[in-house]
């Protein structure tokens, strides 16, 4: 009676969508690429009543280039499919008077974003700017002082609980009140917040007149330590926002960026000591140098990713202010109730504030599938163009009061002792 019943239901909603059986090829999924056009053939194998219409279900994410309308058995043809932003859709049929949808006919379409030139362009001259800079970097430090600063080590103890205790924690917390339903976006959040310091930190304690010495000895703990500490976080709160996910650490990809890091600090110091007068010369640059590097980021990054910012809404927003401008502020004001001298304390709440958002990009698109790991990205991106606006801010006025009401020398000096 059963049978009965469940085969009448079947034939009374073939009656009401019209029994139409159209094959596809590929017959499950159809790939396309923003931007881009493929053709896909179909062939109806059979059609009852009517005719009917193809469609897409979201034509943002892709859409018929021109209409196809089934009408007879045995009809072929190319359905021209638009690839216009990256997501999920399908391709299915209705009927163009009632514009009842024909659930027997549906195809999965999958729009991907393709890699440009544009793409490896700006990875490969920020990478060289980046080594250039820390060649810089390396013929500025006073490497004595990088021993005194490990023999009182408050300030990289500061930058590492910053970096690896509070940001996580403030991430993940941000994470469920911002993004309560979407756990893919929770975890782009989260994977920001545990990763290493970036190296915008010490540009930016350049051009903030910060400990530049405390700087690169705080990147520096911090990349070391991410080889322990993202593991831990991944696989405890991480694994409760997305614990299907298949997360593994690139080891490789943090690896290079501590050669990166070292390699080109090595030749400035090679340069400082053996050619003291190119040496002085870098040195001399490296505040000007900084600004156009963080200029160049900013612009570059903006006109390559320009297609996430249609992703962007309040939320993202919110995210992208919440994870570096909290940084800054609570790592300040802790270093000031410490007593550290205000170059230190910029320079540690830069370290906490400013994320190695390139990792975080890597980690996502190597745990999630291609589009996830390309919609989750916003991330990270919101949070790598809204990191510079508060320091902008900062240096702006800076400037403004170091050209209306100049320091003394005498509070120059007082700024510069380390109160015990």
């Amino acid at each position: 009676m059963e049978l009965i019943s469940l085969i009448f239901a079947i034939n009374l909603l073939m009656l009401q969508c019209g029994a139409i059986n159209i094959t596809f090829e590929p017959s499950d999924e159809v790939e396309v690429y923003m931007g881009h056009t493929r053709e896909v053939p179909y062939v109806v194998l059979n059609i009852t009543e009517g005719e009917c219409v193809l469609y897409t279900d979201d034509p943002h994410i892709s859409e018929l280039k021109h209409q196809v309308t089934i009408k007879d058995v045995g009809q072929t043809g190319n359905v021209t499919l638009k690839g216009n932003f990256i997501g999920y859709t399908f391709l299915s049929c209705k009927n163009p008077i009632t514009q009842e949808r024909n659930l027997q006919v549906e195809l999965q379409i999958k729009c991907l974003r393709k890699q440009r030139i544009v793409d490896r362009i700006f990875t490969g001259s920020t990478a060289a700017l980046v080594a250039l800079i820390y060649v810089n970097f390396g013929c500025a430090v006073q490497w004595g002082e990088l021993r005194n600063l490990l023999k009182k080590p408050v300030g990289p103890l500061l930058g590492f609980c910053g970096q690896f205790v509070m940001m996580p924690l403030i991430c993940y917390g941000m994470g469920f009140v911002l993004f309560p339903n979407n756990p893919t976006m929770r975890l782009g959040m989260f994977f920001t917040g545990v990763s290493p310091g970036g190296g915008a930190s010490n540009i930016w304690t350049a051009i903030l007149e910060g400990n530049i010495d405390l700087s690169i000895l705080m990147t520096t703990v911090s990349t070391l330590a991410a080889f322990g500490m993202m593991p831990l976080w991944l696989f405890t709160l991480g694994a409760t926002i997305f614990s299907d996910a298949n997360i593994e650490v690139p080891y490789s990809h943090i690896s290079t960026y501590v050669v990166a890091l070292i390699v080109p600090l090595g030749i400035g110091y090679l340069i400082q000591r053996y050619l003291e007068k190119t040496g002085l010369f870098l040195k001399r640059i490296l505040k000007g140098f900084s600004s156009l590097l963080i200029l160049f980021i900013i612009i570059f990054a903006i006109v390559t990713n320009l297609y996430l910012f249609e992703l962007f809404s309040w939320e993202i927003v919110v995210a992208g202010m919440v994870i570096p401008w909290m940084g800054y502020m609570v790592g300040y004001i802790v270093a000031k109730i410490l007593r550290q001298p205000n170059t230190d304390a910029i320079a540690i709440a830069v370290e906490i504030g400013i994320q190695n958002t390139g990792i975080s990009i890597f980690l996502l698109r190597f745990a999630l599938d291609s589009i996830e790991a390309d919609l989750t990205t916003v991330i990270p991106v919101s949070v790598a163009i809204m990191t510079p606006f508060p320091l902008g801010v900062l240096f702006i006025c800076k400037k403004i009061k170091q050209r209306f009401w100049p320091t003394s020398p005498a509070e120059k000096i007082d700024d510069k002792e380390t109160t015990p």
